[in-house]
């Protein structure tokens, strides 16, 4: 029987896998650990002793600002790989905390490396959804100095449900949100009081409902105007990866 993992369920929304690659992606999880809500997983500059796939639960990678503000970088999802950017340095360039009770498996580079060296097409997965983060990345960063409080709330909607939409095929127009306005506002460059504001704005003009903590897009393609929004989640050239062995 093939070992389950969340990471190989993650990876064959794009690319089927064989039972080898499936095993392999497995062993990463061997060694799950339960974090509460708000326990912080990694510092900024420490030294990186691990790298994580994310089982359960939510968890987001921040840096704090020389005013004292935080700039949350990416909301993390079930099956994520969690602190990629530490593969490449000695020391974290981001902190981690839980936004959620959650569920990690911790792994160490030597076993991503084994990883790699034995399955290249994971290793070209991972190298195309890397780039695929840095693009959305760009996409966030362009939308904090070009667009306005209201395209940037539409945008981070959007993208939340795009991206969990790859791991569960339940969800359609909406999902919970599990995230305060505070933290939203730290994901895009706006006050709590200012979230606050957009999303009351959206709700009477009927693009958004909310309830208990859910949320609903009702006019998805007007939210995409509105956002200036490109899904980066589909649509992928994946001709070029190697063939299953």
């Amino acid at each position: 029987m093939v070992a389950t993992s969340c990471f190989a369920d993650r990876l064959s929304k794009h690319l089927p896998l064989s039972d080898a690659e499936k095993t392999a992606l497995s062993r990463l999880e061997e060694n799950p650990r339960k974090v509460k809500r708000g326990a912080m997983i990694q510092r900024v500059n420490e030294p990186v002793t691990e790298l994580f796939v994310l089982r359960e639960g939510r968890v987001m990678s921040f840096v704090i600002l020389p005013d004292g503000s935080r700039q949350i970088l990416r909301v993390y999802f079930p099956g994520d790989f969690i602190g990629s950017a530490s593969t490449i340095y000695n020391k974290a360039p981001e902190s981690l905390v839980a936004i959620s009770d959650s569920v990690i498996c911790p792994f160490d580079k030597h076993a991503l490396r084994r990883l790699l060296e034995e399955y290249p097409r994971v290793a070209a997965l991972l190298f195309l959804l890397s780039n695929n983060e840095r693009v959305a990345m760009t996409d966030r960063l362009a939308s904090l100095g070009r667009t306005s409080a209201k395209a940037r709330v539409a945008s981070f909607m959007l993208d939340m449900l795009d991206r969990l939409r790859l791991t569960d095929d339940d969800i359609t127009d909406s999902f919970d949100l599990k995230l305060t306005q505070e933290e939203i506002g730290d994901a895009i460059g706006l006050t709590s009081v200012h979230v606050n504001r957009m999303i009351r704005q959206m709700e009477q003009e009927g693009l958004i409902s909310r309830s208990n903590g859910r949320i609903r897009l009702l006019d998805m393609a007007r939210l995409e105007e509105i956002g200036h929004y490109t899904n980066r989640h589909k649509h992928m050239d994946l001709d070029w990866l190697p063939a299953m062995s």
